[in-house]
């Protein structure tokens, strides 16, 4: 995984602050946010926001990057929509707000979400005696940076398109070093037992199901399922039977072929039928659901499993995979157990991680990025 495309800005500052007056909710004048006692400046907001609009923007090339961050009459983002892309110049002002409102709540949301949490996880990690030191940040990113770059050029300009300060990479790293540690307070090593449990309750994910082939007609009554029979029985083929006799759309004209069919999957008279009979059997008229049934088994293809020896690798893998969403889950409820509380914003860019935040009635929350 590219370890730098999936870092969020952290500390910088780069677009110029919004100066706020000191109104409500307990935050000073020039923050968004403050978990305890520890403010979250508008600069720092904004950069994060012009970093965030500048990653929404790469994924549609020649996309300008809009940044909202002028909460709530959003004016210097309709200015910038009219500047950036002329064919809004004349799109009323009502309508440019609202397209302002909706990209602002979007990125604001995930912005100030890992902006609280950075400040959560570390508090925790304080509280635990968890240390990262600079030495360790510098190695991780050092040796990140060298697979993923062979010159600095590459470099500056990874940084010039994407926004980032070479302060918010470095932050980065410590925070994902921060954050490992944590993880690794709630998780344990994978023990044989339990891959040997979950191969027992999971095998049909390690193997595939006996299958067969059939050739089948589908008659409207028991008198037109004999004739087709006798027909067979006297050498006709199963294209000319089928098209006569089936009303089976599907196989009607591929002379009645059924291919890779499990056990389960067709009407049950017929899966029955089907699925006690020796290949190259004739066998019906067998009374179903929708008709008649005169079948012929073509071919088994047996039930495939692998042993627990070859499948203990991607077992360990899953394994290790819920535990570790487990752990991300531990680590979350822990960190807003002791800090939620803490955790006040301006009312304008309040979220799920802001005290006495609710929800409006016509939206659902949505689930918490990883950072």
């Amino acid at each position: 995984m590219n370890k730098f495309r999936s870092i969020p800005a952290l500390g910088a500052f780069f677009v110029l602050a919004v100066v706020l007056s000191a109104c409500g909710s307990g935050v000073p004048g020039n923050s968004i946010a403050v978990v305890a006692g520890n403010p979250i400046s508008a600069p720092a907001f904004n950069h994060w926001m012009y970093v965030a609009a500048k990653g929404q923007s790469a994924s549609s090339p020649g996309q300008p990057v809009i940044v909202p961050n002028d909460p709530p009459n959003f004016t210097s983002c309709i200015a910038e929509a009219r500047k950036e892309i002329p064919s809004l110049a004349k799109t009323p002002a009502k309508t440019l707000k609202s397209d302002c409102k909706t990209l602002f709540t979007s990125l604001s949301s995930q912005v100030l979400d890992f902006l609280i949490k950075a400040y959560w996880y570390q508090a925790d990690a304080h509280k635990l005696g968890i240390n990262v030191t600079d030495a360790q940040v510098q190695k991780a990113f050092t040796s990140a940076k060298k697979q993923q770059f062979s010159t600095a050029a590459q470099f500056d300009a990874y940084l010039k398109s994407t926004g980032y300060t070479l302060a918010d990479i470095i932050f980065r790293f410590r925070f994902s070093q921060v954050l490992e540690k944590l993880i690794a307070k709630h998780t344990t090593t994978v023990t044989s037992a339990q891959i040997a449990a979950y191969y027992s309750s999971h095998q049909s994910q390690f193997g595939t199901p006996e299958s067969r082939d059939l050739r089948i007609v589908l008659a409207k009554t028991q008198a037109q399922a004999e004739a087709a029979k006798t027909a067979l029985q006297h050498g006709s083929s199963w294209q000319v039977v089928a098209k006569k006799y089936s009303t089976d759309p599907t196989t009607k004209n591929t002379g009645g072929v059924l291919t890779n069919v499990t056990e389960g999957q067709q009407d049950a008279a017929l899966n029955q039928a089907a699925f006690s009979a020796s290949p190259n059997q004739l066998l019906g008229p067998v009374k179903g659901q929708f008709g008649y049934y005169v079948l012929e088994v073509t071919r088994i293809k047996p039930a495939t499993l692998k042993t627990l020896a070859q499948s203990s690798a991607t077992i360990k893998q899953t394994l290790t995979q819920q535990q570790q969403s487990a752990a991300q889950t531990a680590v979350d409820a822990h960190a807003k157990k002791d800090w939620f509380k803490q955790t006040t914003c301006r009312s304008l860019y309040a979220m799920a991680d802001c005290s006495g935040y609710k929800a409006p009635k016509t939206s659902t929350s949505s689930a918490t990025p990883t950072p």
